[in-house]
């Protein structure tokens, strides 16, 4: 039996996604290893790594400029694509690995959102099994896909969790760029899908890269979205088209649920609205409820195909919340910035963004009646407003559906569509103008002015996520813009001594300490985590927390001894505190939502005499205490 044109079209493309992702994987490597060899200056007190990155930057457009001219001369049109992958996976590895080249850390360092995401990566460094990020015996909820990967390159490589996360960080970013240039390839020419991979790829770099395990699933966005269109409405087609943009599309869906749960939501819901849209549009041209039989189908057969992948991580967590205890509804929805409480609207920025969004804006309106392109992103576009105004309206509610971490998507679509926009409207001025080329000449100046201009102006877009990877403290203890460390140096000798007193493997440690970074550096569990937005639904976390600050007002060794016995999770081991004027103190957190900010904090003292026992040992370092119970 032969394989059909369709099969063969998906098998080409996934080979050659799976190529791309080698060629990435080389060039990012290459690349960063190149940088590391160098000592160069920090990027907040120097301009020396911006000035390098600049003139990496203008080489690796030169290259997909060429790979761009080859493809429309039709010459060596494998050698073509080879250059526009290594021209893309270089552009994101120049632009992001050049400013952070002389620190360890990756964009925000270790700081807020990004502590507890290393401390992920970090758990699965240390075993592959899937366990949550800080309480033991749990297993995870948040996806685990991207971290599980990062953990198990870091292994291989035999590399710290945190020491691991940039260069996984840049070089997985790199790879959904030339993958995401593959799916392109597969849905316009050749030529133009190396213009919007890029441009989409650059907007990728500057609005979503500090989520970098968000980011993989973003940039993929736009194309799957033109994809699932095709997948769900395909008038004047026979009933058997289709069905491989059907499994893709789930394919997707299914991997984003094993990364990123709020893309995953966009997307699916994105992917519904396309399918009631179809099943409109069929039901108004046929007036007979039959018609809406294949969209639904199509749909059912996206959710289930989603539905199994997303169970690769998502099974352990479901099994343990229907089995084991019932699992609390959370915080992690429980935030509305400024930003929340308004649509964005890209598109009336007086800058190069602002340009670029409205008008693939204006694109998306004048060619939603003839092209596909324009209604799959508009589709998408819509989707966002309609998400961001339900994460509004869930206010009442008591929760959000944190629309405002979407507005990056939104970027991305609106730019898509304004590289769209940019090359029809070329066209036309070309052909208004009976084919002068002058117009020529000046639409690709224009373009390559604007590719340079944003490209070099990313840097000062992720100024200050830049900054903080120079400013905080390492998990050597160093600060790389050579200015004396903060307390986390102190780190290694307080891991010293926990594994001079327990030296069973750290994982087999539970420490309590409000100095949560120490378990995103070292693969401790720990007992209570930063706050309960980050905090595992079957973990309790304000039980846990009234037990932490009972504590406090036991009278002796063994009244803590048996409260310790007696609790219902696995009792701390050892205890990180600082030392304070009424004793040993830890620094907790609860929830304040609808509060802006959202959080907090508070501090719980317990007198030294409740550790005065010989049942713990204890240890100065620094400003820690450490209380190890033996």
């Amino acid at each position: 039996m032969q394989t059909t044109a369709p099969a063969r079209t998906s098998l080409t493309t996934l080979a050659e996604a799976v190529l791309g992702a080698v060629v990435a994987v080389l060039v990012s490597a290459v690349g960063l290893v190149a940088f590391s060899l160098v000592q160069w200056p920090a990027f907040n007190s120097s301009n020396v790594t911006r000035a390098v990155a600049t003139v990496g930057q203008v080489a690796t457009l030169a290259v997909l400029a060429v790979s761009v001219l080859m493809i429309r001369a039709q010459r060596a049109p494998r050698v073509a694509t080879l250059l526009s992958w290594v021209g893309l996976s270089g552009f994101v590895t120049v632009t992001l690995g050049m400013p952070l080249a002389a620190t360890k850390l990756y964009l925000f360092g270790i700081s807020v959102d990004q502590e507890f995401r290393t401390e992920y990566l970090t758990r699965l460094t240390d075993s592959p099994a899937l366990a949550d990020m800080t309480y033991a015996d749990l297993p995870p909820y948040y996806p685990a896909g991207w971290f599980w990967v990062g953990g198990r390159v870091a292994d291989a490589l035999g590399m710290a969790g945190w020491e691991a996360y940039k260069p996984y960080a840049i070089a997985s970013l790199a790879v959904a760029a030339v993958v995401s240039l593959v799916l392109w390839r597969s849905l316009v020419r050749a030529d133009l899908a190396v213009l919007v991979a890029l441009g989409v790829s650059a907007l990728a770099v500057a609005y979503a890269s500090p989520e970098a395990y968000g980011a993989v699933i973003a940039i993929m966005i736009p194309p799957v979205l033109i994809l699932a269109w095709g997948a769900l409405h395909r008038p004047g087609s026979t009933r058997w088209a289709g069905w491989g943009a059907v499994v893709g599309t789930g394919l997707f869906l299914g991997v984003a649920a094993t990364v990123y749960t709020l893309y995953l939501g966009i997307a699916a819901f994105t992917v519904v609205v396309m399918a009631v849209v179809s099943a409109g549009m069929r039901y108004r041209q046929r007036r007979s409820f039959t018609a809406l039989v294949d969209p639904a189908l199509r749909l059912a057969v996206i959710a289930g195909i989603a539905g199994l992948l997303a169970l690769v991580v998502w099974a352990p967590y479901l099994r343990a919340s229907l089995t084991g205890t019932t699992a609390e509804s959370g915080t992690a929805l429980h935030y509305l910035p400024d930003s929340g409480a308004e649509l964005p609207f890209p598109m009336a920025r007086f800058t190069l963004l602002g340009a670029l969004c409205l008008v693939g804006t204006i694109w998306i309106v004048v060619r939603a009646k003839d092209s596909r392109r324009a209604q799959a992103l508009g589709l998408g576009v819509v989707s966002v407003y309609g998400w961001s105004l339900l994460s509004m309206l869930a206010t009442v509610a008591g929760t959000t559906l944190l629309g405002f971490r979407l507005e990056s998507v939104l970027i991305l679509l609106l730019g898509a569509a304004g590289v769209f926009g940019v090359v029809d409207g070329s066209r036309a001025l070309y052909l208004i103008a009976s084919e002068s080329p002058r117009v020529r000449s000046v639409a690709v100046a224009v373009g390559v002015v604007g590719a340079v201009a944003f490209a070099q102006d990313i840097p000062h877009v992720l100024q200050n996520e830049i900054t903080v990877a120079y400013t905080d403290t390492d998990g050597d203890g160093v600060r790389a813009d050579q200015r004396p460390p903060s307390a986390v140096s102190y780190y290694a000798e307080i891991d010293a001594a926990l594994t001079s007193i327990r030296p069973e493997p750290r994982s087999g440690t539970v420490l309590l300490t409000s100095d949560t970074t120490f378990l995103a550096y070292y693969p401790y569990f720990g007992f209570q985590g930063l706050t309960s937005h980050y905090a595992n639904p079957l973990a309790e976390f304000q039980a846990r927390a009234a037990a932490v600050e009972s504590w406090a007002d036991l009278g002796s060794s063994d009244a803590l001894i048996g409260a310790l016995d007696d609790l219902p999770w696995r009792a701390p081991d050892a205890f990180l505190f600082r030392r304070g004027a009424d004793g040993y103190t830890l620094r907790l957190a609860e929830d304040v939502y609808p509060n802006d900010p959202n959080v907090r904090r508070y501090t719980v003292s317990y007198p030294e005499s409740l550790f005065d026992d010989p049942r713990f040992q204890i240890r100065e370092i620094g400003p820690f205490v450490l209380v190890v119970r033996t």
